[in-house]
């Protein structure tokens, strides 16, 4: 099997310093090796979440069912249900990104996961969710967005 072929085009903007960022995450997209595709023939290095973005990917098709089922049956709540889920998705996210993330001595192969935007006038709470997050995560190419 021959080894996949970049896209001309995001090539060349790649090798003039430009970060492909994929805007949208989904558990199919780690699932099918889709994300692993787009990183091989699309030159993404980096992937950008927000709750929008996990909504719609909770939404579609049923690869979060048996996990949110079984967190229910555990008696979580929808938020820590989909806080689990959405965590799980990035933590698997950086890790299909970890090389990138080697090669480039950090700059690029990260994962962005947002704080919830309903803190942004709460400082003490959007620390504590950022280092929540983090440690739940727990890679060091993860990215967290402060929403403003």
């Amino acid at each position: 099997m021959s080894a996949p072929t970049q896209n001309p085009n995001l090539a060349a903007l790649a090798a003039a310093g430009v970060s492909v960022w994929l805007d949208d995450l989904s558990r199919s997209r780690l699932t099918t090796g889709n994300l692993a595709e787009l990183i091989a023939t699309r030159s993404v290095v980096g992937i950008t979440t927000n709750p929008t973005i996990f909504q719609k990917a909770l939404a579609e098709g049923h690869l979060y069912d048996q996990q949110i089922a079984e967190l229910a049956r555990r008696g979580a709540d929808a938020q820590a249900a989909i806080r689990t889920a959405t965590t799980d998705d990035v933590r698997n996210a950086c890790d299909v990104l970890v090389r990138q993330w080697e090669a480039s001595d950090g700059v690029d192969g990260r994962v962005s996961i947002e704080v919830d935007p309903r803190l942004a006038h709460e400082t003490d709470q959007t620390v504590a969710q950022a280092v929540e997050l983090w440690k739940i995560v727990d890679r060091p190419n993860l990215f967290i967005k402060i929403p403003a």
